[in-house]
């Protein structure tokens, strides 16, 4: 049961952070936020995702690239592009350490605006750090888990991350409905979209990428964009009223 709990939250947690600090504000900078705030979102982000922390430069900046270039060759992470999953994550990964490591030339227009904290970010992105969450999750099983058969689940939180942009991009680009007809494939994948935090409502987030709440049909609700309407009444974030339209 202990374990369970632990799943959920790690799942979770890495999923809003990935939802709400790197793609609605680092990607598309629908909300503000203070500097102190922008630290604590840097260091949630970091504790939630773990072994699997992701770059937010990196992050926002291959984004911006897939709305700009989607399902076409310069698409960072199109399944038009890829054989199977296994390949199209492959070549996400290749991008996304060509774009940190500065291994590409980096449009000056896309990359505008993306939050940074580069001390915090060298060492977040470091094997010891990501040695050491490592270590923890592994702790944990040994010290929760009912029987050896669930060490077979620790790869899911090594990859935490990923898993949750394999699910969205690959998936939400080849099953689903469309409430919008694009030049594109992106769908939504209703209801799977409440438990990976409204990020499936992709369709509707390709069609209208300014705006801060996924879900356009009575049916469909974006659990991210609530808590982001709680933080913003708390003063911890300033939506944008563009954003709210």
């Amino acid at each position: 049961m202990l374990i369970l709990i632990f799943i959920l939250i790690h799942w979770y947690a890495s999923l809003f952070f990935q939802t709400v600090f790197l793609h609605r504000y680092a990607a598309h900078a629908m909300f503000k936020m203070n500097p102190f705030w922008e630290k604590v979102f840097f260091i949630a982000t970091w504790i939630s995702q773990g072994t699997s922390y992701l770059n937010p430069f990196a992050y926002a900046y291959m984004h911006r690239l897939h709305h700009m270039h989607a399902e076409s060759e310069k698409d960072p992470h199109s399944p038009e592009n890829s054989y199977n999953i296994f390949s199209f994550m492959l070549k996400t990964y290749d991008y996304y350490a060509s774009v940190k490591n500065r291994d590409i030339k980096i449009e000056e227009g896309l990359s505008l605006n993306i939050p940074r904290w580069q001390k915090f970010e060298k060492f977040s992105e470091s094997w010891i750090s990501r040695l050491m969450w490592a270590s923890i999750y592994i702790l944990v099983y040994i010290v929760f888990a009912p029987s050896i058969y669930y060490f077979l689940i620790l790869p899911i939180h090594f990859f935490m991350s990923p898993i949750h942009g394999a699910i969205i991009n690959w998936f939400s680009h080849k099953i689903g409905y469309k409430n919008f007809r694009q030049d594109n494939n992106s769908t939504n994948l209703f209801p799977i979209e409440i438990l990976l935090g409204g990020e499936a409502l992709h369709n509707n987030h390709h069609a209208q990428p300014w705006k801060a709440n996924f879900a356009r049909r009575w049916f469909e609700f974006d659990p991210s964009f609530a808590i982001m309407r709680v933080m913003h009444a708390l003063k911890i974030i300033t939506i944008n009223k563009n954003a709210l339209k």
